[in-house]
């Protein structure tokens, strides 16, 4: 079951990137432009979020019930996994970042569609979706900062 979900997991990271980069551009044109905010910005904003929480749900069975990078490395002597960067990473700050991420892409699109003008319905996705969006980019195990992982897993 975990080579399963983690090559879910693994490639709806490109679902993520895809619809962040369609709905931060969207966004930001629509902003620039003051465009009216129709239904193809409001659908690649969900999808955008949509694909997060899809993300964050196979995260979470990762991390509490299949992975042994996730809860299970707390299990060490000692708090060892603290000391090491790799089991830090894993154990605390790409759950704790993507978290962060998902959330932030759940309040653009809040905010933006309870805003009332159409060029403040962009700006405020185009805010909060960057930030979701450079959070992930920031965690996403490329091998740059952070352990690295295949880009594409089989």
């Amino acid at each position: 079951m975990y080579p399963i979900v983690l090559a879910l997991h693994s490639w709806s990271r490109w679902l993520v990137l895809i619809f962040g980069l369609i709905a931060i551009f969207r966004a930001f044109s629509g902003w620039q432009g003051r465009k009216p905010f129709v239904g193809a910005d409001n659908g690649m904003g969900a999808s955008f979020v949509g694909s997060m929480h899809l993300q964050l749900l196979l995260g979470l069975i990762l991390y509490f019930g299949l992975s042994p990078f996730g809860v299970k490395a707390f299990e060490t002597a000692g708090g060892a996994v603290m000391k090491d960067p790799t089991g830090r990473f894993w154990a605390v700050e790409h759950l704790v970042t993507m978290v962060l991420a998902v959330v932030a892409a759940q309040v653009g699109r809040t905010l933006s569609k309870k805003a009332t003008d159409p060029v403040l319905k962009h700006k405020k996705a185009f805010i909060w979706f960057t930030i979701a969006f450079i959070l992930v980019l920031l965690m996403i195990p490329w091998g740059i900062w952070n352990p690295a992982r295949p880009l594409f897993r089989f």
